[in-house]
């Protein structure tokens, strides 16, 4: 099984009280995969990012606000968000465990 690899994503009770908590999980062909583990936000985080990303709520939940918009995520909703959008992430319920897939964006 040369290249194989095989690891267990962190469990959710070793998120943070507050912050979040990013633990890389594979990088292939320039795809990273991520899990983050979300604690209580003190103040919305805003972004504005040079790569393409598909996130996953696996628990917990989130609100973010995209071009004036709200979005809210719970346990299984996902989200694409295009290079280039600015976005803020304005909650998280503590615990919230998201996994995120970023690809170079093909237009950048």
């Amino acid at each position: 099984m040369t290249g194989v690899r095989r690891g267990r994503l962190r469990p959710t009770d070793d998120a943070p009280a507050a912050g979040e908590r990013i633990e890389p999980v594979a990088l292939l062909s320039g795809v990273r995969v991520e899990q983050i583990l979300s604690g209580e936000l003190a103040d919305p985080a805003d972004y504005l990012q040079d790569h393409d990303e598909w996130v996953v709520v696996l628990s917990g939940g989130a609100v973010l606000e995209i071009e004036g918009s709200e979005v809210r995520l719970s346990t299984g909703e996902w989200l694409v968000l295009p290079a280039g959008i600015p976005h803020r992430l304005v909650q998280t319920d503590r615990g919230t465990n998201w996994l995120t897939v970023r690809a170079p964006s093909p237009t950048r």
